[in-house]
């Protein structure tokens, strides 16, 4: 039997704060655990930088999509490159798509980020992928939103950075989706965020880092990678009264499953 590794579902090596030490950090992921890497998509611009990454690292899959922030400067031949790169062998997500009204409050950018959500969307249904979701501080148009979308022939999909309390949790368990835990889990002052990790069945929890964003403590503040795992998976298995190796084990289940649909 294989041992389990750490499977990350959600970072962005395309990032600049890489820029200086990428290759020998990436190199250095599986001596330390971390089995498959899934970068995912933000910016226009990281659509190239993402394929380019997972053509270069067997490890290292791609997911597609353009998050909310970037919204508006999407257009048809935005949505045709997402689909073009969907098709590629080691593209294994929609994402990162969804809404985000905390630097965006007026109502048409609200409509904006809704219109290209579903078009994005649309192609998960399409192309038969999985989606992930980020939603800041728009709990409901987000749930109400995957909520219609699932009525479909939706694959599932992640609710990224999952920030919400355990109602809309349960909401999103219901659908079979999983939510996708990281270096939040670890702050003292997370107290909703524990109560949805005790509450959901690890069988729908994947880990996740948004790297370079949101390292867990004791590193919190500093750069995060994939190195930072193992706090995400020990904070989960005190919450869970299990082990960390359960939790690395059944969570690389879930996103194998998910993702290379093994």
């Amino acid at each position: 039997m294989e041992t389990p590794m750490i499977f990350e579902t959600h970072a962005h090596y395309d990032d600049e704060a890489f820029s200086q030490d990428r290759e020998n950090l990436l190199a250095s992921m599986q001596e330390h655990g971390i089995g498959h890497i899934v970068n995912a998509c933000a910016s226009i611009e990281s659509l190239k930088d993402t394929e380019e990454l997972m053509e270069k690292y067997p490890f290292v899959y791609g997911a597609f999509g353009i998050h909310p922030d970037d919204a508006e400067k999407m257009t048809e031949e935005t949505l045709e490159e997402i689909r073009r790169l969907s098709r590629l062998p080691k593209s294994v997500a929609i994402g990162e798509i969804g809404l985000d009204y905390y630097w965006h409050k007026e109502e048409h950018e609200h409509e904006i980020q809704k219109k290209m959500f579903l078009a994005q969307m649309e192609i998960a249904r399409e192309e038969k992928l999985p989606f992930m979701v980020h939603s800041r501080d728009a709990a409901k148009d987000t749930l109400d939103l995957v909520k219609d979308c699932m009525k479909g022939s939706m694959y599932g999909g992640i609710i990224h950075c999952f920030s919400y309390g355990k109602e809309i949790a349960g909401e999103y368990l219901d659908m079979g989706l999983y939510l996708g835990i990281g270096g939040v889990v670890t702050f003292k002052n997370a107290k909703k965020l524990k109560e949805v990790v005790a509450y959901a069945p690890l069988e729908q929890l994947v880990l996740e880092t948004d790297s370079p964003y949101l390292s867990p403590e004791p590193n919190r503040g500093k750069r995060n990678s994939s190195l930072n795992l193992p706090y995400v998976a020990g904070a989960i298995a005190q919450i869970k009264g299990c082990s960390a190796e359960e939790v690395i084990a059944v969570t690389e289940e879930n996103a194998k499953k998910l993702l290379l649909r093994k």
